[in-house]
């Protein structure tokens, strides 16, 4: 190799990165042992940041634009370099390219059921998925909090822990957010925006910002589709209307598996019931007073269930699913209690006849 030809390789005087990918975040110029001469030429592009690294400290930080590399516009490493009178040798450091445009379309889902309780239905598990968007804001933090020392730092790398990120604050959001599940399909934007809100400080503690989250969709369980889209077809949904509508399907359901004209009758006096629960009231002073609902929560199979009417409480009763040693609880108790003890129930099993007396030998 000829004296030119080593010259040529020992000495930098242009520095540049020409970005050719669509995931690359940070990109280690590389120098292989070279020096950088005095007056090169460093080129930052837009969405590009160059950082000079000393010895493992980050020093000077170049924005987009051109620059002819003197003390004057290098003062950490001046420093660092201990050049008191500018510096007239070349010189070694560690160059990093870190790229600031939006990186998007970044997929996110959730591995696992989001696990909501619903006063009406409910534990009830929930799924959703989207995307966001993101963009280093301040590429010094990022080398520090993410990078360190990878010379080609893509979105693959990081993606992982973001996702992990987004599906964590964002089932937070749907927890905390007071819309009825019903209404999640129409409120995705509430739900995206309240998801950026959350996160922008996780993000920004990496030097980073979300700049777009969308959830795409939220889904749940057929069996609770199907409820909401019966319930739907009522004037207003509430707990009593919900309760009737699920003690009917109960008496239908019976009358289908053999209930017969006893399940027809039980039917029958269950309608009668609910009709009194809803237009009966009592005449006081001439005002009109709504009769006192029952609302009774019980335990089924080792989980709560309810509240129920007097209505459902007794279709239970005649079905066996509540018997005097069930577990029950309604407001203004301090515990759960047998049925027995509640004086409320007396009439409940007492509108259920006993079971038939075996035959007669």
């Amino acid at each position: 190799m000829g004296l030119f030809e080593t010259f040529k390789n020992e000495f930098i005087d242009i520095i540049e990165w020409t970005d050719n990918t669509q995931d690359t975040i940070v990109w280690k110029f590389p120098r292989h042992q070279n020096e950088i001469k005095t007056g090169a030429q460093l080129t930052v592009r837009e969405t590009q940041v160059a950082i000079f690294i000393n010895e493992g400290k980050i020093a000077d930080v170049f924005q987009p634009g051109r620059y002819e590399l003197t003390t004057a516009n290098m003062p950490i490493l001046t420093t660092l370099k201990g050049w008191k009178y500018g510096f007239n040798s070349p010189f070694k450091v560690d160059i990093y390219f870190v790229n600031t445009k939006q990186f998007i379309d970044q997929k996110w889902g959730t591995k696992n059921p989001i696990t909501l309780d619903d006063s009406r239905f409910g534990m009830i598990e929930m799924r959703a998925f989207g995307n966001f968007s993101f963009r280093v804001t301040d590429a010094g933090k990022f080398m520090k909090e993410i990078v360190g020392t990878d010379g080609e730092f893509t979105t693959d790398e990081i993606s992982e822990q973001l996702r992990t990120l987004v599906v964590s604050k964002l089932t937070d959001a749907i927890g905390e957010s007071d819309i009825k599940i019903e209404k999640f399909a129409g409120n995705l934007n509430e739900f995206s925006k309240f998801g950026e809100e959350k996160l922008a400080d996780d993000f920004d503690g990496y030097g980073l910002k979300i700049t777009k989250l969308l959830v795409e969709n939220i889904s749940m369980p057929d069996e609770i589709k199907k409820e909401i889209f019966e319930l739907s077809r009522l004037d207003k949904i509430d707990l009593q209307k919900l309760t009737q509508m699920k003690v009917a399907k109960g008496i239908e359901n019976a009358a289908d598996n053999g209930g017969g004209m006893a399940g027809a009758f039980v039917g029958v006096g269950l309608g009668g019931m609910m009709q009194g629960g809803i237009a009966g009231s009592n005449q006081q002073g001439g005002a009109t007073v709504p009769p006192p609902v029952l609302q009774m929560h019980v335990v089924v199979n080792g989980a709560q269930a309810g509240p129920f009417d007097i209505a459902a409480l007794t279709q239970m009763v005649a079905n066996g699913t509540l018997t005097k040693d069930t577990l029950v609880w309604k407001a203004g108790m301090a515990n759960w209690a047998a049925a027995s003890t509640v004086a409320e129930l007396n009439t409940v099993f007492g509108a259920v006849p006993p079971p038939l007396p075996p035959p007669a030998v």
